[in-house]
């Protein structure tokens, strides 16, 4: 059991209000952190977390309140009086140059030096000594853009060290790791707060809160809700504090009865961007009134599978059919005519315009039709007519049709991208990735518009890397390793060893 110095306060914030013009992100928030803890701030998409901790870092300033670090009080203005307080922050989106090593990452800004110039022996030396003292071993040389993500935040982690930090901010770790990256970071911030250090972590994954911290504070449209003793509360009770409501984890979905084949890809092959091979000769069938959830370890041929369903990527051989008619290499336009539509991975770079507006993304792909437009010209009363008419529909937490959806949180993003595809009425609607960075909260409201999709006998094909999400809503589960489909089963005669080793390249009867 690991000891919590208790007599001394790594960090408190009192008060903290945090306004943009008329919006209040913080109102009067405290939070306070004992020195050799792991802190969890657990809020909704957009409940003010990583305002907070941006106040925390010097990157916002506050309009009211106080920081105290190790009791005495600090005005931190801008990173760097951060940096000298001891705080480091890993953000959500890291920090890297990626055509530089790992080495000159680490050092980047406190290079060490001979005669004036950079002493790259002296900085490899140092960065092998402190990737050694904190168990968070890498390759110095290596260059950014040639190791994963995992590595990659490790060495954002160890880059914060390297500038002395005590106290580690991380931004939502774990939205794009993998389930064995997971792992491994959780045993990187249990060896850090064995050695003294203090880490507060934004996330809104709850199961990693159990596992991983000791007290957690909740934060719930900008106001500070409460302190909980992460040891003596359940996944239910923060999830509740945290949405203000009861949240009902296991999806209810009648038993149905799947109707005509709807999605039909047949032996189809498919480059990766180096030019090879990452879909090899897969086939796979989608019935109307099912969810097919598509379980797979990432990097296994997923993404690319998706970008050639919706005309991203070219198919070298094989075809895919909607509703019999054969789409194969059809533009993305002609796709969507074809009744197939999408929930794309990355809603930011595939899903929606950032500087658009709500609306404009809301007709992204039907602005060119009526009502919406006349001999290209915008009929822009009745975009935002349909746009508010969503809005309300999916409970879009924003200010109104014209805000720019780069305002939003990720979790109403993504309900701008759910209530466009959907309202195109598809007869089939691939989701890649649909809760990928989002709390319980919006998370169940993904899950039960994809039932629902369901239940109009549209064809539904679920691609996701959380295992508890596929068993979940799914009807069948087919699992993909390199590129190829090795198993399908019922999701009723299915179970978390049998899909993780076939996701491993182990045979189904093996997992038995």
């Amino acid at each position: 059991m690991k000891s919590i110095d208790f007599s001394v306060k790594a960090v408190e914030m009192k008060n903290i209000i945090k306004k943009f013009g008329d919006f209040t992100a913080n109102d009067q928030i405290n939070l306070s952190v004992h020195r050799g803890e792991v802190h969890a701030l657990l809020g909704e998409n957009g409940a003010g977390k990583s305002t907070l901790m941006n106040v925390l870092y010097g990157l916002y300033q506050p309009t009211s309140g106080e920081i105290f670090i190790n009791g005495d009080k600090k005005d931190i203005i801008d990173p760097n009086t951060a940096i000298a307080c001891g705080i480091g922050m890993v953000h959500q989106h890291f920090m890297l140059v990626e055509t530089f090593t790992v080495a000159e990452n680490i050092v980047l800004g406190m290079e060490p030096t001979k005669k004036g110039l950079l002493d790259m022996e002296k900085a490899i030396e140092d960065v092998e000594e402190i990737s050694k003292k904190y168990g968070l071993f890498v390759d110095p040389n290596e260059k950014i853009y040639n190791i994963s993500v995992g590595m990659q935040q490790r060495v954002e982690i160890l880059k914060a060290l390297y500038r002395g930090a005590d106290i580690l901010i991380l931004d939502e770790p774990t939205a794009v790791l993998t389930p064995q990256e997971i792992k491994e970071l959780v045993q990187i911030m249990r060896n850090l707060t064995e050695q003294g250090k203090t880490i507060i972590i934004i996330t809104h994954k709850l199961k990693e809160i159990k596992e991983v911290a000791d007290y957690c504070t909740i934060i719930r449209r900008g106001k500070y809700i409460g302190t909980v003793d992460v040891s003596k509360t359940t996944e239910s009770e923060l999830a509740s504090k945290m949405v203000g409501r009861e949240v009902i984890f296991e999806v209810e979905k009648q038993e149905k009865e799947k109707g005509k084949l709807s999605l039909k890809i047949d032996n189809l092959v498919v480059k990766n961007n180096r030019g090879i091979d990452a879909v090899r000769g897969l086939s796979l069938e989608v019935f109307e009134g099912e969810i097919l959830g598509l379980a797979g370890i990432d990097g296994n041929g997923q993404s690319e599978l998706i970008e050639a369903l919706t005309g991203l990527r070219p198919v070298v051989s094989g075809k895919i059919h909607v509703n019999s008619k054969d789409i194969t290499n059809k533009t993305p336009l002609a796709i969507l005519a074809n009744k197939l539509s999408s929930i794309p991975e990355d809603r930011q770079k595939r899903g929606l315009v950032m500087e658009y507006s709500v609306a404009e993304n809301m007709v992204l792909e039907n602005y060119r039709i009526k009502p919406f437009s006349n001999k290209g010209i915008l009929n822009h009363e009745e975009i935002k007519a349909f746009s508010e008419d969503l809005i309300e529909k999916f409970d879009v937490r924003t200010e109104g049709p014209t805000q720019k959806v780069s305002a939003l949180s990720g979790g109403n993003q993504q309900k701008v991208i759910i209530a466009r595809e959907v309202t195109n009425d598809p007869d089939v609607l691939v989701a890649a990735q649909p809760t990928r960075g989002l709390d319980v909260g919006a998370i169940e409201f993904v899950h039960k518009a994809l039932i629902e999709q369901r239940d109009k006998n549209k064809a539904v094909m679920l691609v996701s890397l959380e295992l508890d999400e596929i068993m979940n809503i799914s009807d069948r589960i087919a699992v993909i390793y390199e590129g190829v489909i090795v198993g399908i089963m019922d999701a009723k005669d299915a179970n978390e060893n049998k899909i993780g080793l076939m996701m491993a390249g182990g045979a189904e009867d093996e997992a038995i």
